[in-house]
């Protein structure tokens, strides 16, 4: 059903909800799974992401689900948009109240909504 899952990944409250979300559907579906850690300049402090990407790829992994790691820097909406066009995602997962909020005002699993190139499941 779904070939390739992208799953965004930050340090919210929702990400465990989000991520069990993720992995169901992977397992159910066989898909390849891509976690995405996308980094705002200045905003972020590396290792700590590179230590939730490890952990999360470990949850995976021991539940069976062989995950990709990416890491990107941007503008969050932006950046998942274009890698979810660039890895040819059939669905992207995502929780609605992550850390980041866009400069205009919307969220961005809103925005992530009106730039994405595939199917959007937004996770509350």
């Amino acid at each position: 059903m779904f070939g390739t899952i992208l799953l965004p990944i930050d340090r919210s409250r929702q990400a465990a909800d989000t991520a069990a979300m993720a992995l169901k559907l992977a397992q159910q579906s066989s898909s390849r799974l891509v976690l995405l850690s996308v980094l705002e300049s200045g905003e972020d402090d590396p290792g700590q992401v590179a230590q939730l990407l490890d952990q999360a790829r470990s949850s995976f992994e021991q539940a069976g689900v062989a995950c990709e790691v990416l890491e990107r820097e941007g503008k969050p909406a932006f950046v998942i948009g274009d890698v979810a066009d660039e890895i040819n995602a059939d669905l992207i997962v995502m929780g609605t109240r992550g850390i980041t909020v866009e400069t205009d005002q919307h969220s961005t699993a809103a925005r992530v909504i009106q730039l994405a190139p595939c199917p959007v499941l937004v996770v509350p």
